[in-house]
């Protein structure tokens, strides 16, 4: 056996062993551990979202009144609130023919519905769920997950809720007939496997949803949506969590507008949190833990604005900067700012740009923002909530 052979199978032996490690560790081998930056007796107290409806013994009776709730960017969202409920009670799937009792047949309808579970289910979808106007998908009350194929498409739509699903292991979708509404069926030449794809939609609101391990993003806001809110959900697992801005050249994205707030961006997390395109991203009260590469990035000129956040930054010296600006130079005038952010383990942001950065907000959209330590208490219940009936949901 030569030199280069004996080489050769050495370091074949270290990347085997290097995969070992890095599976017994946990995600690409980050096994983070962050107690000791948070607070030893969390307050317990609830965000301006959960305040507003979790304390309610009657939610299950009075579903609807979820869609009042929401803050930011995306408080407008109505979702089904003026439609009738629809019951999913089986798990199946057809793409180009939904039947009765599945998500994709509620989801599809031209009338607004608001569509809750009668059951747990784990759906595995055909194709991608193309969502319609004015649906709300509530998983209040059952254990729902989407997961191991093709997930959520929210495309030309608007008025749409998700709340309290998980959405997982997602898959690219192939090329197939998909219906998107009762009157249209057509080819879709198949999606990228986010867990969530927003694209060219207003008046969208993600809430308490678990979101993990896809094939690319876990939610991508692109094509001049506006009108986002991303609230009070769990994200782990994940590369390229979330993109808002579909690429440095669609210069439509200007006017897109999102608010992140009360999330839990836990561990084995990379990238991402969000990544921003020319838009304006509000991103409040959420908490991060040690991010492998970074939390907040962008590029093509955004207004980022970065409130009461709570910031544990990754045990590794070259990853504790929050920021990236995905561009070699000329960045200095763009407007990213940070108030009101606690830093932990060496963590720090750098600002940039000149001028105001006051929210756009009307006064239905405005919600008060508390200092970043208030945040592992007001993002302690990320994610789906254990909901019973006749009682808070806890």
């Amino acid at each position: 056996m030569t030199l280069f052979s004996n080489i050769s199978v050495f370091v074949a032996l270290l990347l085997c062993q290097s995969l070992v490690l890095a599976v017994n560790n946990g995600y690409y081998g980050y096994n983070p551990s962050v107690a000791s930056y948070l607070p030893e007796k969390p307050q317990n107290i609830m965000n301006p979202v959960d305040s507003c409806w979790r304390h309610k013994t009657d939610w299950s009776a009075n579903r609807k009144d979820l869609a009042d709730c929401a803050v930011g960017f995306g408080s407008a969202a109505l979702g089904g609130k003026k439609g009738n409920l629809y019951v999913v009670t089986n798990p199946n799937d057809n793409a180009a023919n939904p039947k009765p009792g599945s998500l994709r047949y509620g989801v599809i309808q031209d009338k607004p519905l608001w569509i809750t579970f009668a059951k747990d289910m784990v759906i595995t979808l055909e194709n991608e769920l193309m969502v319609n106007s004015y649906k709300t998908i509530d998983g209040r009350g059952a254990k729902v997950e989407i997961a191991y194929g093709p997930c959520i498409t929210i495309q030309q739509v608007t008025n749409v809720i998700v709340h309290g699903i998980s959405i997982h292991d997602c898959k690219p979708a192939k090329y197939g007939m998909v219906r998107s509404s009762t009157t249209h069926v057509g080819h879709r030449k198949g999606s990228d496997g986010d867990a969530i794809a927003i694209s060219g939609s207003s008046n969208i609101w993600i809430d308490h949803c678990y979101l993990a391990s896809c094939t690319d993003g876990l939610i991508d806001v692109i094509h001049a949506s506006t009108g986002i809110t991303i609230s009070n959900n769990y994200f782990t697992q994940h590369v390229k969590v979330m993109l808002l801005g579909h690429n440095d050249n669609f210069v439509q994205d200007v006017n897109m507008k999102v608010t992140v707030a009360f999330n839990h961006f836990g561990p084995g997390l990379v990238e991402r949190m969000p990544r921003v395109r020319r838009g304006y991203a509000h991103v409040a009260n959420n908490r991060y833990d040690k991010w492998i590469m970074y939390a907040i990035g962008g590029s093509a000129d955004p207004t980022i604005f970065s409130e009461g956040n709570y910031f544990i930054a990754s045990d590794k010296s070259n990853s504790k900067e929050v920021t990236k600006r995905e561009v070699k130079g000329g960045w200095n005038n763009w407007r990213w700012r940070t108030s009101k952010d606690v830093f932990k383990n060496g963590a720090y942001f750098v600002p940039s740009g000149y001028g105001s950065v006051e929210l756009p907000y009307s006064s239905a959209q405005r919600f008060p923002v508390a200092p970043g330590n208030m945040v592992p208490s007001l993002t302690a219940d990320a994610g789906p909530l254990n909901c019973n009936r006749n009682l808070p949901c806890y």
